[in-house]
């Protein structure tokens, strides 16, 4: 399964009814969980973390926005924290078998979303900005709610990504993006007295000023103490024991030591690992000398595709051969997004790295859509079982059972039949990219056209049994389902011969 991490910001941090409304928006979306939620009065803000799949990641942050939307009114709004929006940012962070362009279609998905359903117009950025002018939040972010009310109606360049020149009366504008994990990570100086120290030490620290590159931060007062107040935008690039020593030298200079320092939220168990072992100068450390990681990997059961496989063969007709072919294109979309990953960067292939760009975000959103496939078709099987199993003594009956015997087959070849659409775009990506993709991965290029082309056949197999199946009534609507599987297992072909010459020539010595 597929994680999606989604951290959105409220503006509100005061009101404990706004905030428990909007948590539990997101709460009561099927496949989305709440990690944590953080509220802090005197920014006047709530940061909720939560983990989704890819197919409820969109639908929970939705939720939370119309809640935010409703309750929140910015016009009467005043906090130390910048904001454009009632939901402030929405930023969504690959976790485990989801990739950064699966969050970018995510980010896309709900700016489209969050306009034409709630009237909130939404600006990208980050990893999901559509110009460079937008990748940086503090950019996106600048003048707040009330400059930004007045600039978007006079100046074209601050128009939203989705949405018209003109901001939601009360619940503003909403910046949606993906990006790597971030780490929220505040360092208190003190008395509140201090406070122009912690603005110089976060005017030395941050990127934008000659600091740490990955390092945003702001001084503010907090409760009465001076706070450095910091994202860490990539704690790889800068670990977090990096940062509080920076912290730690500069208010030194001013005569001032940090007091105690804290994490607004969730944080990878990675960053403090490092942290503990850079203090305690250990040699040679990694996550597999801890005990709870060997647990871990012995009570997981395995990898998501052994549990997948595992329940395929078991002695029980789902899931069968048609989630197995969802499964394969879905695979052959995971190397799509692969082989253009592989090629965007690299200056002999700089002409295409747009037309890249977009595949791989086109088989994001293929993969999500054949994975989905993969137990709609179990569920589509269980409802034919059903309607054989309804009682047949009456002519009544006979008659209800046929109608939902008719009713459920052609549900279960219109489910595969979906798939094999799915594939045959899959397989058309995979042809692009293996005659203009990075010539080094032809041959993943081929296998992901291979692969669709085998998902495609699978899928029109499901179709045709099922068709097979159909009493009288059904057979015209079965002639149809029958005849388009056909003119896509075509397709699914052409596109898998396309692939497959791109990679002989590739191979071929001359």
């Amino acid at each position: 399964m597929s994680l999606i991490e989604c951290v959105p910001n409220f503006s509100e941090g005061r009101d404990p009814v706004v905030i428990a409304a909007i948590r539990d928006a997101i709460a009561s979306t099927s496949g989305a969980h709440v990690l944590d939620v953080s509220s802090d009065a005197s920014h006047n803000r709530t940061v909720i973390t939560f983990v989704a799949t890819l197919e409820a990641a969109v639908p929970a942050a939705l939720a939370a926005m119309r809640e935010a939307r409703d309750r929140i009114d910015l016009t009467q709004h005043q906090g130390e924290h910048p904001r454009i929006g009632a939901t402030d940012v929405v930023p969504f962070i690959p976790l485990d078998g989801a990739t950064m362009d699966d969050c970018i279609a995510l980010a896309r998905e709900l700016g489209a979303r969050a306009f034409s359903e709630l009237g909130i117009p939404v600006y990208l950025y980050e990893r999901a900005a559509a110009t460079p002018a937008r990748e940086n939040l503090a950019d996106v972010r600048r003048g707040e709610f009330e400059g930004l009310r007045d600039e978007v109606r006079t100046n074209a360049a601050r128009k939203p990504d989705f949405g018209s020149a003109e901001l939601h009366a009360t619940a503003g504008a909403t910046a949606v993006g993906a990006r790597p994990f971030l780490v929220a990570y505040n360092v208190y100086l003190g008395d509140k007295s201090n406070l122009p120290v912690a603005k110089e030490v976060a005017k030395a620290i941050r990127g934008s000023s000659g600091g740490l590159r990955y390092v945003k931060g702001l001084g503010m007062e907090v409760d009465g103490q001076a706070q450095v107040s910091m994202n860490l935008v990539d704690t790889e690039k800068t670990p977090l024991h990096r940062v509080f020593d920076f912290v730690k030298a500069e208010a030194a200079a001013y005569g001032v030591a940090p007091t105690w320092s804290e994490i607004v939220g969730l944080v990878p168990e990675r960053v403090m690992l490092e942290a503990g072992a850079r203090h305690i100068q250990l040699r040679g450390f990694n996550k597999g000398m801890l005990l709870e990681t060997k647990v871990r990997e012995v009570m997981s059961g395995g990898e998501t595709v052994d549990g997948f496989m595992s329940s395929v063969a078991g002695p029980t007709p789902t899931p069968g051969g048609g989630s197995v072919a969802a499964h394969a294109g879905a695979l052959g979309a995971a190397l799509v997004q692969m082989v253009a990953g592989l090629t965007v960067g690299k200056k002999k292939y700089a002409a295409v790295e747009n037309e890249m760009k977009q595949l791989a975000l086109q088989a994001s959103s293929l993969r999500r859509a054949l994975t989905a496939l993969v137990e709609r078709d179990a569920q589509s099987y269980d409802a034919v079982r059903s309607a054989y199993q309804l009682s047949k003594d009456t002519d009544e009956q006979q008659a209800t059972r046929a109608a939902a015997i008719r009713e459920a087959l052609i549900g279960a070849a219109e489910v595969p039949l979906e798939t094999a659409r799915t594939a045959v775009e899959v397989a058309a990506l995979a042809a692009a990219l293996a005659e203009r993709g990075n010539s080094n991965a032809v041959s993943d290029a081929c296998v992901a056209a291979l692969l669709a082309e085998a998902a495609c056949k699978g899928a029109v197999l499901n179709v045709r049994i099922n068709v097979a199946s159909l009493d009288d009534a059904g057979t015209e609507r079965g002639a149809e389902l029958a005849s388009e599987a056909r003119k896509l297992l075509d397709a699914a072909s052409m596109h898998a011969r396309i692939a497959e010459a791109a990679a002989e020539r590739v191979m071929t010595p001359s």
